[in-house]
């Protein structure tokens, strides 16, 4: 199959994005072969809903709803599924953009369920970002396997971030529809990671290029480093329930305990931390000799947290950086 013009849907969860959100929209609606832009206002406080509206260029394509509570980006982005019909779906963060012609090399061929790029990670310092012109690579692809997806999205200190958990495919719309997929609307953080699992437990073709299509800005304050403990707890259940209903390999089922594990350590700290915020001292003790399981890896953060200031930190070396590890072309 070949794919048309105007076949994606492009879906924008926003919450008090007025500074960003046109940029967002705009860098979509001048793809052509974007057919849907639907942005989710998540009970903004600000403008972006009328900022976004304000941006509809007259060819039917743009569709701005409100939700007058914030319920999240999986129910956000779940509502804008429902309510568009374009065979395929793309993500956008609503204070990252698309290069132009990011679709072109996705849509090239035909031999996926999901299909990814590179993301260029750019300084939010960086004027004029969305006229950049992004570095060029060779055209490699692999295809994701779970067990190299899950190992990627264990995180490591002193390592500069690079899940691939931050990926944003491409995704048919059919296959969601054929297993019955969509973003757990529990979760609040991870909700990409959760929703590709399950992907390729149902045996997602996952398809990743090393063009750059995709501009993601760095910020102090995004949304995603202020998540709640709650939202790890949420997390590393979500990977429990992945291993209760889906048949894995032993090395699947490894890996996912390895992430839960990890996920489920920073919960317990922050747990913690949060009880002794709450009742000092005594507090803190209270809760640790209720849950004695969970007080080695206490007990081991605290000590990571402490010595944090004697170990080297991982430093970008440049106002952009790509996430997949590429080949360069001469320019």
């Amino acid at each position: 199959m070949t794919w048309g013009s105007q076949s994606i849907c492009v879906i924008i969860a926003a919450k008090n994005a007025s500074d960003t959100i046109s940029t967002a929209i705009l860098s979509a609606l001048i793809e052509p072969e974007v057919g849907e832009v639907v942005v989710i206002d998540d009970g903004s406080t600000d403008a972006t809903a009328a900022i976004a509206q304000a941006c509809d260029d007259g060819t039917g394509r743009l569709k701005v709803e409100r939700f007058d509570v914030n319920r999240g980006p999986s129910a956000a982005r779940n509502h804008a599924i429902s309510i568009s019909s374009a065979p395929l779906i793309s993500i956008l963060d609503a204070d990252d953009f698309f290069f132009k012609g990011r679709f072109a090399a996705m849509l090239e061929n035909d031999d996926w369920d999901l299909v990814a790029d590179n993301i260029a990670f750019i300084q939010q310092s960086v004027s004029g970002s969305s006229s950049l012109v992004p570095a060029r690579f060779a055209p490699e692809e692999h295809f994701l396997a779970l067990s190299e997806f899950v190992e990627g999205n264990i995180s490591k200190r002193g390592v500069e971030r690079g899940e691939t958990g931050f990926l944003k495919p491409v995704i048919r719309r059919a296959f969601l529809e054929n297993h019955g997929l969509r973003y757990d609307e529990a979760l609040r953080l991870g909700e990409d990671y959760e929703l590709y699992v399950r992907a390729l437990a149902c045996g997602a073709r996952y398809k990743v290029i090393r063009n750059c299509g995709y501009g993601a800005i760095v910020r102090g304050d995004s949304l995603s480093g202020r998540h709640r403990t709650e939202d790890l707890r949420q997390l590393y259940e979500a990977d429990r329930r992945i291993m209760e209903v889906y048949s894995l390999t032993e090395q699947e089922k490894s890996l996912l305990q390895e992430h839960e594990r990890h996920i489920r350590e920073k919960f317990e700290l922050r747990d913690f931390l949060d009880a002794k915020a709450k009742g000092g001292l005594g507090g803190a003790m209270s809760h640790a000799l209720a849950r004695l399981p969970a007080v080695p890896a206490i007990t081991h953060g605290l000590w990571l947290d402490k010595t944090e200031r004697f170990r080297p930190k991982p430093q970008q070396v440049s106002d952009i950086r790509y996430l997949l590890k590429s080949t360069p072309l001469n320019p």
